[in-house]
């Protein structure tokens, strides 16, 4: 259900169990939130096949740069890396499939970036945990035009929607996907072999001359190993292994929330609209764009609210309500005999089937006559339109794009480097930090500069070791 072609408004009023009580005074809380725009992991017991000590980690002649994911951030990273530094050998663990994310976000059409957002400081602003700190030399350094550049020089077109979403013209994440595998084994970042379903670096420690020795675990077999690296990059997304690999080298952790997600909403009226739009009404609730954002800035109000929530929607933003009363009896008197379904005022701009549910709620009866409104109805339609209020009973789920809020501060790594303050050649970039965008390319986009800048960083600081 479109509610119109323009923007509503919409506010979270109010946060924790709701009654039937529950009004929309203004003693309310009233939170705006914008204009449709350490504990590790338990150890299982098993007797080892393939394994050895932390005193005899494997090490590779050469440096070692061993990446935590394989996600966008990790690969991206991986393959700017080892450009720089050819001679720098690259380790890419995961424990999942290889580019996941990536292969289906987007309905599996893989919404790159944005290309609606070439002032840094306004793509900023679509983080709602960094868009202070964004505002920086983070996407100066690789912004979505020198992200839309390197897929574009490797052999994806690209194509940027009406809303700014960016995809491959293709329609189709393989584009995507296919061009970062084929990239990273061009630049011998052996894939193949060291992204393996099931492999996980579970543990990590500070070893000698200040590099890194990495457990690493297959689930699939009884499987035990340690590797010494010399620089680490972790990327592994809002998943707890990375929040636990940072957490025993020094790091703290802002704890994880969902955040883009659906909103289950208790109106048995709601299940008669259906359709695409701002806000898209489904059988359960409300999503689309709009309940997105709204998802995100208030992930951690409605995580602690148990996800009750009342939700207020501002159908008509661009009329104020005396306007609308006005509006609404000039309509009376033009359209006296017709049915009032029939005759929605054109200045409101909504379809006929929420016009439908508006007079529902109100309680007034679609066959009645124009002529039959009385003003205490006009008013209370004008007011309902303005202040149009769901109560939100828990939260859905958004399959094109799962994200997290919460992860490493910013405060604690340096984004001009994506260097961590505390632990020297310790990197990291992606969900991994406490960095979320809303939907619309923007999380892909956080995952592509962090894993540009920390691959930089990796690839010059190895050139510099071997001069």
């Amino acid at each position: 259900m479109s509610l119109k072609s323009g923007l509503a408004s919409f506010f979270l009023l109010k946060f924790g169990s709701l009654s039937s009580s529950t009004s929309t005074s203004t003693a309310v809380r009233r939170c705006n939130f914008g204009h449709l725009r350490p504990v590790p992991p338990s150890k299982r017991a098993f007797t080892c096949l393939a394994t050895s000590s932390p005193q005899t980690a494997e090490k590779s002649d050469g440096e070692l740069l061993v990446v935590v994911g394989g996600g966008a951030a990790g690969v991206y990273g991986a393959i700017r890396a080892k450009s720089l530094a050819p001679h720098l050998n690259v380790l890419v663990v995961e424990k999942g499939k290889l580019l996941s994310k990536v292969k289906i976000s987007g309905g599996g059409r893989c919404n790159v970036t944005n290309g609606h957002c070439p002032d840094t400081k306004i793509l900023a602003e679509h983080y709602p945990r960094g868009h202070r700190e964004l505002k920086g030399s983070f996407f100066n350094t690789h912004g979505p035009g020198d992200t839309m550049s390197w897929f574009t020089d490797h052999g994806v077109a690209l194509k940027i929607e009406e809303d700014g979403r960016v995809f491959p013209i293709t329609n189709n994440s393989s584009s995507i996907v296919d061009c970062l595998l084929s990239e990273a084994r061009e630049r011998g970042v052996p894939v193949s072999v060291c992204l393996q379903t099931g492999k996980t670096v579970t543990s990590v420690s500070a070893g000698v001359q200040g590099k890194f020795i990495l457990k690493v675990e297959k689930r699939s077999v009884e499987f035990l190993e340690y590797l010494e690296a010399d620089y680490l990059l972790i990327a592994s997304g809002g998943s707890r292994q990375g929040y636990d690999l940072a957490v025993q080298l020094g790091h703290s952790i802002v704890d994880g929330v969902p955040s883009l997600f659906t909103f289950k909403i208790k109106d048995p009226l709601l299940s008669e609209l259906s359709g695409l739009g701002p806000m898209l009404v489904t059988h359960w609730g409300l999503s689309g764009p709009v309940i997105l954002r709204l998802s995100a800035w208030g992930a951690r109000d409605l995580f602690r609210a148990g996800y009750k929530a009342l939700l207020m929607v501002d159908v008509v933003p661009d009329l104020n309500i005396e306007d609308m009363k006005a509006i609404l009896s000039q309509q009376k008197q033009k359209f006296s005999k017709q049915k009032v379904l029939n005759s929605c005022p054109s200045e409101f701009q909504i379809v006929k089937r929420f016009w439908k549910y508006m007079l529902d709620r109100e309680g007034l009866n679609c066959d009645t006559l124009w002529a039959s409104v009385s003003n205490n109805s006009i008013n209370s339609v004008a007011y309902l339109l303005k202040h149009c209020t769901f109560e939100v009973v828990g939260k859905g789920q958004y399959k094109d794009e799962f994200v997290t809020a919460g992860g490493v501060p910013l405060s604690e790594i340096s984004l001009k480097t994506m260097e961590s303050k505390i632990r020297p050649n310790l990197f990291f970039a992606g969900e991994v930090l406490n960095v979320d965008g809303v939907t619309g390319g923007f999380n892909f986009q956080n995952a592509w500069s962090g894993g540009y800048i920390a691959g930089t960083t990796i690839g010059e600081l190895a050139a510099k070791a071997v001069c």
